[in-house]
């Protein structure tokens, strides 16, 4: 598979999607032509036109995806599928409403390149269960794409060990995900990506990431680390 997962689409102080364009167009390579899901979003006709003007820069083509058979369509004619981020629970609710989510999945695993971000990356996770998004609806179940086999954490906060606020940290409530489950997962920093090209799993961008498993320790991962060593250990 080809993915590129991002942490989040906007780095501060910087323009959307700025931090990882050139990664972006590595990963699509020659295809210029982009299916984007705006799905995690309420307005579906601004968000794409939000998406369309910033790729339009790079010369690529956006064709905004709609939850109906028409949106297959779509899909089907482009060389690659963007799903950007938002709610999580409301993304993967239209998704298996409108059936797309089988029609992702076969055409990433097929080889279509898929770039998340945000929400588009915790579905590419086997669930949404370490998201950090409120569930403002409810969809069907939690599976989602299952294009990784580890949970992603987009966001990842580290500890501010001066901050007065006494509520659970992120790790907190990494931690308790593994009292319940045992699928590893990946504390994704602001900044950072992951890119997935066939076998090969690496940490991209500036920030780093926590890898988190059940019974061990967090490990501190820089960027360029190879995620599939240390997932197996």
């Amino acid at each position: 598979m080809n993915l590129l997962l991002l942490s989040n689409s906007t780095n501060h102080g910087a323009g959307y999607l700025d931090h990882a364009i050139g990664e972006i167009k590595s990963v699509l390579g020659d295809g210029r032509r982009i299916a984007f899901v705006p799905f995690a979003l309420a307005d579906h006709q601004a968000y794409t036109a939000k998406v369309t003007a910033r790729l339009e820069e790079e010369d690529i083509e956006v064709d905004g995806v709609t939850p109906d058979a028409d949106g297959r369509g779509v899909i089907d004619r482009c060389q690659a599928i963007f799903v950007g981020g938002g709610n999580t629970f409301r993304l993967l609710d239209a998704l298996q409403r409108s059936t797309l989510l089988h029609v992702v999945r076969e055409r990433v695993i097929a080889g279509m390149p898929y770039l998340g971000a945000s929400a588009g990356t915790n579905i590419a996770a086997p669930t949404i269960r370490t998201t950090n998004d409120m569930p403002i609806v409810q969809p069907a179940s939690f599976e989602a794409l299952s294009l990784v086999p580890f949970q992603i954490n987009p966001h990842y906060l580290d500890a501010d060990p001066s901050s007065r606020h006494m509520g659970e940290t992120r790790e907190d409530r990494l931690r308790e995900y593994l009292e319940e489950n045992t699928v590893p997962v990946v504390g994704l920093r602001e900044g950072a990506w992951i890119r997935v090209a066939g076998s090969v799993r690496t940490l991209g961008g500036a920030t780093g990431a926590r890898v988190f498993r059940r019974g061990a320790d967090p490990v501190e991962l820089a960027p360029g680390s190879d995620l599939a060593s240390v997932l197996a250990g």
